[in-house]
């Protein structure tokens, strides 16, 4: 072996070496400061331990005229026959959407995507799901607990609200300003907007910032985390929820 091919691997030995006093300390340092990053979009549960210490959040409040918005009075019948109101989630974070169990195309997605979070955050007590039909002549408790079995839905904060129809419509356009109405021109005679709100332990409307400064204001339930982009070129915004919806739990 010539001396060249000496210093060559004394070169490589040399850098190694110097990478291992360089970086090593500082991973180990990380780790033991809790500031590894840690991936949002893993598929198990998050632990209960990830939300015992109390922090506050970079997500705003949605105002109207400089007061923060707060989820306005409700009371609907749930798939068990009971009356859920407002307070009832109190102290829970929470989504809202608005849907109806026949809907033949942006539901089922919408409901897919929420069952994929409610298993993300499995066993948390204070995270829950209001759903609101838009069709309750036909969504009576009885079709709302079959949709809960065909679904998946498991947990005990997800309520499938059925009532009058007016009030829901209200709720939804002037409550949340989330679209809906009835049009007999498209499929099935309904149309409404595929988007979530996510409300904070205290009944506020909150949401993440976009890149100008200004509040998102909902989250797009249509598009998966898998799919990561539409046909449209549009982007999911589950993972970011998700990311989200923890922050407010340490809250």
């Amino acid at each position: 072996m010539s001396k060249k091919t000496n210093y060559s691997y004394v070169g490589i030995a040399f850098v190694i070496l110097v990478f291992g006093i360089w970086f090593i300390p500082r991973i180990v340092d990380r780790i033991t400061h809790g500031d590894t990053v840690r991936n949002d979009n893993r598929s198990e549960p998050i632990s209960k331990t990830d939300f015992s210490k109390e922090e506050s959040s970079d997500l705003v409040f949605i105002k109207i005229n400089g007061t923060p918005k707060k989820v306005p009075a409700f009371s609907f019948t749930n798939q068990h026959g009971e009356t859920i109101t407002e307070q009832d989630y109190l102290g829970k974070v929470y989504l809202v959407e608005f849907f109806f169990t026949t809907c033949p195309t942006i539901c089922p997605r919408m409901n897919k995507n929420l069952v994929q979070i409610q298993n993300k955050f499995e066993g948390i007590e204070d995270f829950g799901v209001a759903s609101f039909t838009i069709m309750p002549k036909v969504d009576t408790p009885e079709v709302l607990k079959a949709y809960t079995e065909e679904y998946g839905i498991t947990n005990p904060n997800w309520n499938l609200m059925t009532g009058d129809q007016d009030a829901i419509f209200e709720l939804a356009n002037i409550g949340f300003n989330i679209f809906v109405g009835e049009n007999e021109t498209v499929e099935a005679g309904f149309e409404h907007s595929g988007n979530f709100a996510l409300i904070d332990k205290n009944g506020f409307i909150r949401s993440r910032q976009d890149d100008f400064g200004n509040p998102k204001i909902f989250y797009s339930g249509i598009i998966s985390e898998e799919e990561k982009v539409d046909e449209d070129g549009f982007k999911e915004e589950i993972s970011m929820l998700k990311t989200d919806i923890a922050k407010l739990l340490k809250e």
